[in-house]
């Protein structure tokens, strides 16, 4: 939210360096995330001054140019000009040199030059070179009284401002709007500072009904979404561009200026906080207005144009046909909005049900001022208020006459909120003593009135534009917050009480494997858990399982995640989008799935899963070694690290082949058949969803489950007196033969003396037979009682031939 300085001075009479508001707002929890120059015209004409002509001379070597000679104020320049324009005597704009001028992004700066054999010292500016208007056709010509040599910035006026930035909390809905930012200044400001400061809300009670020249009635059929509304007509306005000072702090906060009408809207809901309408009297139907919801899959059209089709639960506002004209506290309609042609208006002040707005504002993806003040709740009670001070502004200047007297649907008043505050409590949150005037003071500033007062407690009545403050720790935070958090001093001593218990086994082996990733040069990530439906449809993927958003934010996070591949790759995508290719990521994270039970417990179930993500080089170009490209098997490598970790072996598993939508190749591993580690390398189609031209190879843990099938006693043993025997192995095997039965069926011949079978060498292609490859293995033995002589060496690999050859039809190569 962007807050004008200078309208902020309209409520409250301060005068604060700009740097000194952003640290007590920041202080008071109105967090400022940037403070803006702001200028009416870019550049704020710095180095334009206002200058005559006292000779205009055609320029000898170009017929389209003249010389002339321009007095700035004690200064006679030479400035060559190509206006057609130009004249003696003429009171001019002059860019003097080192002046900056802008167009859009580009900057010129303006520099003693020749143009054509003749030195020129300036330039005499047209007003769209300055930002003044968008005329091109000649230079500027002033009032002939303009005072020579005065800045152009002062002859002209330009608005300067600072504009503070703030990012407010949800819960704050109060302080979305000057006044709002006003009256949290002067509460701190009153109390901490004791300044001669008044807090001023504009003066509303010149209001007055001239006339009942247009009386359109209002029926509100359903209360729940719209406890309050008000409205009042207005005829004979003229519609027209807004007063220039008003078109300043419009643009200053970020706005467009539209019209005079539709401006005031905005800027009272900008004053105050509370959304206003103003609807075409001339177009509504029957002159009456029905706030109501209508049937579904009505059509309609709003102010930007898009075609919504309407749900039974939207909140309407309708004619007496029950045509829709506008959504209720979200956005109006394209049929019923203000033109240059309308000339009677009707004003609606009105009170919408937070949960209503947000609903329907998050359903059709539309999101505007109004509607993002209505979600967090507005005051009801300031309805009138703000319907008045927008007809007075209207009348003040698009002129007209209040022609109605002011409907008021009020039927439930909701009353201001009741808390009580011990100072019992007040002293336990705060740490500290604050005294009983001080707290009471502060209440009175926030206009948190008290109805009773005892020793021991404060009974308070909270007003109704502060919806987060219902219970006494919200009191108590508001306490604090004016108090200034900075007026705690840090004590000497505290109390606490420590528990001491054995931290749960979960987090302390997380803890131990992602401190072994990190030594290991990965980079933790931490990624939405919100995926879009369509991602899933460019997949022609089954989303019966997917876990769907009933409310989502938008109809791009409208699903759980089922894995953590998708958070992995648009993490990827990014950093090589910013020149950082070579990457290693873990995350921990859950996942969502649905399930086919009808049972809501059983239904919707979550899975915790550690993910490895590898991409790009493995080392950095060096002049000594070859730069090498991250693998499958690199990725392997890393988790059966990690699950040697865990004090798994690989016989601990079943390990199986598998590819799908996501996976281009990959492995499982089971036990008893339930997967509990999937790796691979990353298809072709998902990449290109995430326009990822490189090879990412992933992995996914089921996390908890994995931790619980571990061992937990650690095994070790002796080490060996006798030594190891190695025996080399070259096979011709079917290609369809996978090396993990190999390795399984080698050690199994005799597992006591086989300690390791490792591959060194994989060989395809020529001089062997069709379908066949090669495979060069290395066999460790060792008996951990006696020396290992031939003999005992020979009879084992005599099995293991015996064994590949019969089994998996393998020849031994000589």
């Amino acid at each position: 939210m962007k807050i004008s300085y200078n309208w902020l001075k309209d409520y409250l009479n301060i005068d604060l360096p700009a740097d000194e508001l952003s640290a007590i707002l920041t202080e008071i929890g109105l967090e400022v995330a940037k403070v803006e120059h702001y200028e009416s015209v870019k550049g704020g004409l710095e180095g334009l001054v206002i200058g005559k002509v006292l000779t205009c001379e055609k320029h000898p070597n170009a017929d389209k140019l003249s010389v002339t000679t321009v007095d700035v104020g004690g200064k006679v320049l030479p400035v060559v000009c190509g206006a057609p324009n130009v004249a003696e005597g003429q009171k001019v704009v002059v860019a003097t040199v080192g002046t900056k001028l802008y167009d859009g992004d580009k900057v010129f700066e303006i520099k003693k030059s020749k143009i054509r054999g003749e030195v020129s010292e300036g330039m005499i500016c047209a007003e769209d070179e300055i930002g003044l208007g968008d005329d091109h056709s000649g230079i500027m010509v002033l009032d002939e009284n303009a005072p020579v040599g005065k800045p152009a910035k002062e002859y002209f006026d330009i608005y300067t401002d600072t504009v503070f930035e703030i990012d407010i909390t949800p819960n704050r809905s109060d302080a979305i709007s000057h006044f709002g930012v006003a009256r949290d200044l002067y509460a701190y400001l009153k109390t901490n500072r004791n300044l001669d400061i008044e807090l001023k809300l504009p003066d509303v009670s010149d209001f007055k009904i001239d006339n009942n020249n247009l009386d359109i009635e209002v029926e509100v059929r359903n209360t729940e979404a719209c406890p309050r509304y008000t409205g009042l007509s207005m005829t004979n306005i003229e519609v027209k561009e807004s007063p220039e000072w008003m078109q300043n702090r419009l643009k200053a906060i970020g706005l467009k200026p539209i019209n005079n009408v539709v401006d005031i809207t905005n800027y009272v809901l900008h004053e105050i906080g509370h959304p206003l309408h103003a609807f075409d009297a001339q177009k509504i139907k029957g002159n009456k207005v029905v706030v109501s919801t209508v049937e579904k899959g009505t059509k309609f059209t709003t102010l930007e144009e898009k075609e919504i089709e309407l749900t039974d639960k939207d909140l309407m506002i309708c004619d007496a046909d029950l045509t829709p004209m506008c959504i209720g506290g979200v956005m109006g309609g394209i049929d019923s909005g203000i033109t240059e042609n309308s000339n009677s208006v009707f004003l609606e002040s009105a009170f919408f049900n937070p949960v209503w707005v947000r609903k329907t504002a998050k359903y059709h993806g539309i999101s505007t001022d109004a509607s993002y003040r209505f979600e967090r709740g507005v005051d009801p009670n300031n309805c009138l208020w703000t319907l008045k001070r927008c007809a007075l502004l209207i009348k003040e200047y698009a002129g007209g006459e209040i022609s109605s007297e002011i409907k008021d649907i009020y039927p439930q008043e909701i009353k201001p909120f009741e808390v009580k505050l011990t100072f019992k409590q007040l002293d336990k949150i705060t740490g500290i003593k604050i005294d009983k005037q001080k707290v009471k003071e502060i209440l009175n500033v926030l206009e948190i009135k008290i109805t009773e007062e005892t020793d021991d407690y404060l009974k308070l009545e909270v007003p109704t534009y502060r919806f987060d403050v219902t219970r006494e720790a919200d009191v108590i935070e508001e306490i604090i917050r004016i108090y200034g958090y900075n007026n705690f001093q840090i004590q000497d001593k505290f109390k606490t009480s420590l528990i001491v218990q054995e931290r749960p086994v979960h987090p302390v082996l997380t803890d131990k494997i992602v401190n072994l990733l990190v030594g290991r040069g990965f980079y933790e990530i931490i990624s939405f858990s919100l995926l879009s439906h369509e991602l899933f449809d460019k997949l022609n993927e089954d989303k019966t399982k997917l876990v769907e958003v009933v409310n989502p934010l938008s109809k791009e996070l409208d699903v759980l995640r089922p894995s953590l591949l998708f958070g992995a790759l648009d993490a990827v995508a990014r950093n090589i989008n910013h020149q950082n290719p070579d990457l290693k990521f873990f995350e921990r994270g859950n996942v969502f799935s649905k399930t086919e039970k009808n049972n809501f417990d059983d239904k919707y179930v979550h899975d915790m899963r550690l993910a490895l993500t590898l991409t790009g080089n493995r080392n950095k170009q060096e002049w000594r070694n070859e730069q090498e490209t991250e693998d499958f098997y690199t990725l392997k490598g890393y988790v059966d690290f990690l699950l040697r970790a865990l004090n798994f072996t690989e016989d601990d598993f079943k390990i199986r082949k598998f590819t799908d939508n996501h996976f281009a190749y990959g492995l499982e591993y089971l036990i008893n058949n339930k997967v509990y580690v999937r790796l691979g390398s990353v298809s072709k189609k998902l990449l290109k969803i995430y326009d990822i031209k490189q090879n990412v190879y992933f992995a996914e843990f089921s996390w908890y489950h994995l931790i619980d099938k571990r061992q937990e006693a650690i095994k070790f043993k002796e080490l060996p007196k006798f030594p190891k025997v190695r025996r080399d192995l070259a096979l011709l095997l079917d290609k369809n033969t996978e090396y993990e039965k190999l390795r399984k069926l080698v050690i199994e011949t005799d597992k006591r003396i086989i300690k390791e079978v490792n591959i060194f060498d994989v060989y395809e292609g020529e001089k062997l037979p069709e379908n066949k490859k090669s495979y060069a293995i290395s066999i460790i033995l060792q008996d951990e009682n006696k020396t290992l002589n031939d003999k005992v060496v020979n009879k084992i690999m005599n099995k293991i031939i015996y064994k590949l050859e019969n089994q998996l039809g393998a020849e031994i190569r000589k």
